[in-house]
């Protein structure tokens, strides 16, 4: 079916069964962890699981969930358009994600893969395991991330019904514009990289491995250049829900349209400039430390400002508690920790002690759900 409803549902369905088996690793990782000593597994199987879990929730639950199914669903209804713009690439799109996803979870059957979900070099480069086959899968399920950005994109700019100027959009289309930006502009980066990956781990070429001439730390650099960006990608489809629901439950004209709107392409802008802020006990310069905890408090501005529109908008309305307004604001409660909790880490001298702390897992965690 070339159908974008169709395949919205099909992403769905797809989607929340790599979330099922997400959520299975996590709650292995989790029984694990019942007592101090073994539990249910090795620790070698441990790290598997882990990894597994972590992998599996980044790149097949968390960045295609929203926009890849309700994005795909709704977005040319909005618009007023008959379809996305190129619905044959829509389709091709969820083909990718579908063969990612089998390479990702055929992992499991051919060895494994212990390195974390980020693959940190030199350990990737020089394990035993299916690191390589885990790689491509991430590069296959990028090509479906990008030309879901693609098409968004060209939807947006091409195919709003006449009359539909950039500001009478719904909130949810600037969301999504946003997000579709830094698919197409960051995915590309963590594919090369990936590939590089696998390229020093099949014939041996230095990049990474410092044994070889390489530099470990600059796999970090071309991860987080991605992977910064990518929890934008998570997060920006959810708060632009959110600015759909909270007017409507609370029976109010959205406040401050043009702030949300433009908030959301300042989050995918600025969200290119602060990954350092994962390496600030990587070795680099205090200054670019200093430079990128600065950029990080900046990008913390454009959600705050969402979040005090959404609180306005609730405010002397006549608010009705539905299930999707309770979900509203149990998204509100969440994302408050979850963007206060990432504010001590986005301060150099407290980052410095929270780092590979179970502080970082529970910001990113609150976030994310």
């Amino acid at each position: 079916t070339l159908d974008h409803k169709r395949i919205g549902v099909m992403y769905l369905w797809s989607i929340l069964l790599a979330l099922f088996i997400g959520g299975v690793f996590a709650m292995l990782v989790r029984l694990e962890l019942l007592t101090p000593r073994q539990t249910i597994m090795s620790a070698e199987t441990y790290n598997r699981m882990f990894t597994l879990h972590g992998a599996v929730m980044t790149f097949l639950v968390l960045v295609p969930s929203i926009p890849a199914s309700i994005g795909n669903f709704v977005l040319p209804l909005m618009l007023g358009a008959k379809d996305v713009a190129f619905p044959r690439l829509n389709l091709a799109s969820y083909w990718f994600y579908v063969v990612g996803s089998l390479m990702a979870v055929t992992v499991m059957f051919t060895g494994g893969i212990d390195t974390g979900w980020t693959f940190y070099t030199p350990y990737s480069t020089t394990t035993q395991g299916a690191v390589s086959l885990m790689a491509m899968a991430a590069f296959v399920l990028g090509f479906s991330s990008i030309f879901t950005g693609i098409n968004f994109i060209a939807t947006i700019h091409k195919l709003r019904a006449p009359g539909l100027t950039w500001f009478k959009m719904p909130l949810f289309v600037w969301g999504m514009y946003a997000t579709s930006l830094i698919q197409v502009l960051a995915t590309p980066v963590v594919g090369i990289t990936v590939v590089l990956l696998a390229m020093e781990r099949f014939l041996g070429i230095g990049i990474f491995d410092p044994k070889l001439g390489g530099d470990p730390v600059l796999f970090q650099h071309f991860f987080w250049f991605y992977s910064h960006p990518a929890v934008y990608i998570m997060i920006l489809p959810g708060m632009a829900i959110m600015s759909e629901v909270i007017p409507v439950f609370s029976r109010k004209t959205i406040f401050g349209y043009k702030a949300i709107a433009f908030s959301s392409v300042a989050i995918s802008v600025i969200g290119f400039f602060v990954w350092g802020h994962h390496m600030f006990v990587s070795g680099q310069s205090s200054l670019a430390g200093t430079i990128f905890s600065f950029l990080t408090f900046l990008v913390a501005v454009p959600s705050a400002i969402k979040v005090f529109n959404w609180l306005a908008t609730m405010y002397k309305g006549s608010i009705s508690f539905e299930a999707p307004m309770l979900y509203a604001i149990s998204f509100l409660l969440l994302f408050a920790i979850g963007g206060l909790t990432g504010l001590f880490l986005g301060a150099l001298a407290t980052d410095v002690h929270l780092h590979d702390t179970y502080f970082v897992v529970a910001h990113f965690h609150f976030v994310t759900m």
